[in-house]
């Protein structure tokens, strides 16, 4: 099972992969240095094509089989495999840093390379709570590094055309409600492998379960949606329904923001019947529906029925993640302030984690200005 969840992760970002053939890259390579590989989502970078922007220099990973076993999988020498981050960082002297450890230890990594003028790219979500998020940021700040969050979403057609269809060609009218599905059927279902299994299904090493592992696409995605604007009010209800499986955290969670003119559902959860990652925002005179990363429902105002769409490939540099952050480093691509990955859309994403748990412990709903006045 675990052998199938594995190939389906490098299924899943085939799409990315194939999409960047042909694009401009930058001429010297990044030097890359990869922290962990306990989060699954590394074999994104371990499976990519190379495409002369990137170079792994080194990889810090102390459970020594994991990384035999990745080795063998891909291909890159165990020689580049160090015990800890201390060390790899030391012996190869890396750009920049991608953080595939446990979300609970992206601090500690911001806290090592941050003083080192190395920039960083954490997984998602940005932090494990807002205690430290603020640390992580104000030390990428004080230090004038990039602290970039990936989500696999980021890199979606279909959600940078939705986005382009709402605030560039105004085709749908002001957005007045979005509903996000995002999960799958369980991290143990699907045959997540146990390095993963042993943080993310643990309430301090991740955060919390669907709520952190899922919510935080629906929060990203609808903070940039809204242009950097604040929720007034944050309700959330959450669930075990399967205890046997997840005693320490929730597996299903349910996030309902309201704005002045808009409300978001984000339907976060470890037992939808497959996986899924979409979205529907409706305007004043429309709706767009992203159905995956390429395919799209479109109905506009004084239409009888919804278009179908196919999403336009993401832009030159901005194919997947890596480029994407060499890039940024490189100068060649600046970020906008609520873009997907910036450190603004992320602070916001963490504060709408915190208060939705918060809501969630509680059984009320929190009002932001309130809850965030200090």
């Amino acid at each position: 099972m675990i052998k199938v969840y594995l190939l389906s992760c490098c299924f899943l970002f085939t799409g990315n992969i194939i999409m960047a053939q042909g694009d401009t890259v930058v001429k010297k390579p990044l030097r890359v240095g990869i922290i962990g590989l306990v989060h699954t989502h590394v074999h994104w970078i371990l499976g990519r094509e190379k495409m002369g922007d990137i170079e792994i220099v080194g990889i810090a990973e102390p459970n020594r089989k994991l990384a035999e076993s990745y080795s063998q999988q891909h291909g890159y020498s165990i020689n580049i495999v160090f015990n800890s981050m201390e060390e790899m960082i030391e012996k190869t002297k890396p750009e920049v840093v991608l953080a595939f450890n446990t979300i609970y230890d992206h601090l500690k990594t911001v806290e090592y390379c941050a003083p080192r003028g190395i920039h960083v790219m954490v997984e998602k979500p940005l932090a494990v709570n807002m205690e430290h998020a603020k640390k992580m940021l104000d030390l990428a700040k004080k230090n004038n590094i990039y602290l970039l969050t990936n989500y696999e979403t980021s890199w979606y057609g279909s959600n940078r055309d939705a986005w382009q269809i709402i605030n560039e060609r105004n085709e749908i009218g002001g957005i007045r409600k979005i509903v996000f599905h995002t999960g799958h059927q369980g991290p143990i279902e699907i045959g997540c492998n146990p390095e993963f299994l042993e943080w993310l299904t643990d309430p301090v090493l991740n955060g919390g379960g669907a709520l952190t592992d899922f919510g935080c696409y629906g929060a990203n995605l609808c903070t940039w949606f809204m242009k950097g604007e604040h929720p007034l009010t944050v309700t959330a209800i959450t669930q075990q329904m399967k205890p046997e499986e997840y005693p320490k955290v929730e597996d299903e969670a349910t996030i309902v923001l309201t704005y002045s003119k808009a409300q978001v559902i984000i339907q976060a959860s470890w037992n939808w019947p497959f996986n899924r990652k979409d979205m529907e925002v409706y305007g004043q005179d429309g709706y767009v529906f992203c159905l995956d990363r390429q395919n799209m429902l479109l109905m506009t105002k004084g239409r009888l029925q919804k278009d179908t769409v196919k999403a336009s490939p993401m832009p030159d540099g901005s194919r997947d993640p890596f480029m994407y952050f060499a890039n940024v480093v490189r100068g060649k691509i600046k970020m906008d302030k609520y873009d997907l990955s910036a450190p603004a859309n992320n602070e916001i994403v963490m504060e709408i984690l915190e208060a939705a748990k918060h809501s969630a412990k509680t059984g009320k709903t929190v009002i932001w200005k309130d809850f965030f006045k200090n």
